[in-house]
């Protein structure tokens, strides 16, 4: 058996690592899909309770993609765990998401610049009310401009979760 080391959900294999930046998409099997269309040399580096993380290189860069679950306080766990006991820099949440703008259409692209809930979640940590999680502005800029590049029609704005 192969040693591991990590936290309580994520179980680093042997001989594996996770980049600083991570993709998160909820479903796993949308990690594993991630990782084995757009990553060069995807290495599994997690599978407990099958969520699965790999790390690979795109375009030259070493990236990481893992799932994070249903729900705010799975996507907590995780993240949470890949900030503070795996030194991760930057999560990226991709995947599917539902509208409530007549705007949205199926297969539109959102930058989300902001996030509000109205879970209780964060509740456990002190921060008593509701907050609305602002985007890295870098991160965010940086996305937008991408997008502008490749004429990658985005729209950008606050999302609801």
């Amino acid at each position: 058996m192969a040693k591991e080391s990590g936290s309580a959900s994520i179980s680093l294999k042997e001989g594996t690592d996770i980049a600083k930046v991570v993709l998160m998409p909820g479903d796993p099997l949308r990690a594993k899909y991630v990782a084995e269309s757009f990553l060069e040399q995807p290495v599994l580096f997690n599978d407990v309770r099958n969520m699965l993380g790999y790390t690979g290189i795109y375009k030259g860069k070493r990236i990481s993609v893992m799932g994070h679950g249903m729900g705010i306080p799975s996507m907590g766990i995780y993240s949470h765990e890949l900030y503070t006991q795996f030194g991760v820099e930057s999560i990226i949440r991709i995947g599917s998401a539902g509208a409530l703008s007549p705007e949205l259409h199926t297969k539109d692209v959102v930058i989300a610049m902001g996030a509000s809930t109205n879970s209780a979640y964060v509740d456990a940590y002190g921060f008593y009310g509701h907050i609305a999680p602002l985007a890295d502005y870098g991160m965010l800029a940086n996305a937008v401009k991408s997008a502008g590049e490749l004429k990658i029609p985005v729209k950008v704005g606050s999302v609801y979760s």
